[in-house]
């Protein structure tokens, strides 16, 4: 069963109007979805989108004519709704519990299945696919970056090494490649989990998904509507705040001779403090310890892209 987290949070960060339009950009399994449409009035509409077609499926048990699901990414948002402007977009960023706990996804290391992590299995590159002809040199850059290892130079090579004599297809095969490889971890972590961690990051696009996605909620979100995004891990919400951050106070380079009547307004205001879940949430649901929610309300101000996204920065603070 999939819990979605800080529901309660969520839900008070979007200041849902009854009348409104409103996106959830990761349906999932539809946690957020239902909260959405309980407080929403008869005509509220609600648009979710999910790129897994198990998502998809998910969707089909919700029979209310205020909801709608289109299976997409993220940053497909712009494509999806076109010139129309919502009053609020929320985003989950990581990845559910379904996908973790089917052994056939690829996802997990605690029990057997094929090394595949895609979000689609339809489309794009497997993990297996990928570790069987990536370079040396590119597999240590994403296992340092995406996974922040400090063993990503031995964990690399013995994957090529590997190769080499077998092909890599399963997610115990690779685990215990990377046990090997791993001298020490800290207690309570195996040491595959930041490994898979940079790999599903690299095969999903994960970073840079949500770097197109960014500019396109400002766009799309009407004066006073609000941008919601929960991020599970420091490198996603980092380009989250960095970017809430820029369009909250814009910049211009010092030596630009501008009169201050002149200068950008900011797009977003900064709603609050970073929520993180409860005591009693992490107790019943665990996964929901390093969630961070980040909201921002839009302003009547044009959207500049005043900061440069970097959705390939692996190193970047």
């Amino acid at each position: 069963m999939h819990l979605p987290v800080l529901v309660p949070e969520a839900i008070q960060a979007l200041a849902i109007r009854a009348g409104g339009t409103y996106v959830d950009g990761t349906f999932g399994r539809g946690g957020h979805s239902r909260a959405i449409l309980e407080r929403l009035g008869p005509a509220g509409r609600l648009i979710a989108l999910d790129r897994d077609p198990q998502a998809e499926q998910a969707a089909r048990g919700i029979s209310d004519p205020r909801f709608s699901f289109i299976q997409a990414r993220f940053s497909d948002l712009s494509k999806v709704l076109g010139e129309r402007q919502v009053e609020g977009l929320l985003f989950d960023l990581g990845v559910s519990s379904p996908q973790l706990d089917d052994a056939a996804r690829g996802f997990s290391f605690r029990a057997d299945g094929p090394l595949d992590m895609r979000m689609d299995p339809t489309s794009g590159v497997s993990a297996a696919q990928w570790l069987s002809q990536a370079e040396e040199e590119e597999i240590r850059e994403v296992i340092r970056g995406y996974g922040e290892e400090r063993f990503a130079k031995q964990i690399a090579a013995a994957i090529v090494a590997a190769r080499l004599r077998e092909p890599l297809r399963g997610t115990r095969q690779l685990a215990d490649l990377v046990g090997q490889a791993v001298r020490t971890r800290e207690p309570g972590q195996d040491p595959a989990t930041r490994t898979f961690q940079a790999v599903r990051i690299h095969v999903n696009r994960e970073l840079e998904e949500v770097s197109l996605m960014l500019p396109q909620a400002i766009e799309r979100l009407a004066p006073g509507g609000r941008l919601a995004i929960i991020s599970f891990h420091s490198l996603e919400d980092r380009i989250v705040k960095r970017f809430m951050q820029g369009q909250a106070r814009p910049q211009l380079p010092r030596d630009l001779p501008l009169r201050a009547s002149e200068m950008p307004q900011p797009s977003l205001r900064i709603m609050g403090r970073p929520a993180k879940a409860s005591p009693e949430e992490i107790r019943s649901n665990p996964r929901a310890r390093s969630a961070v929610l980040r909201v921002a309300e839009r302003t009547a101000a044009p959207y500049v892209p005043n900061i440069r996204i970097e959705p390939d920065a692996r190193w970047r603070n």
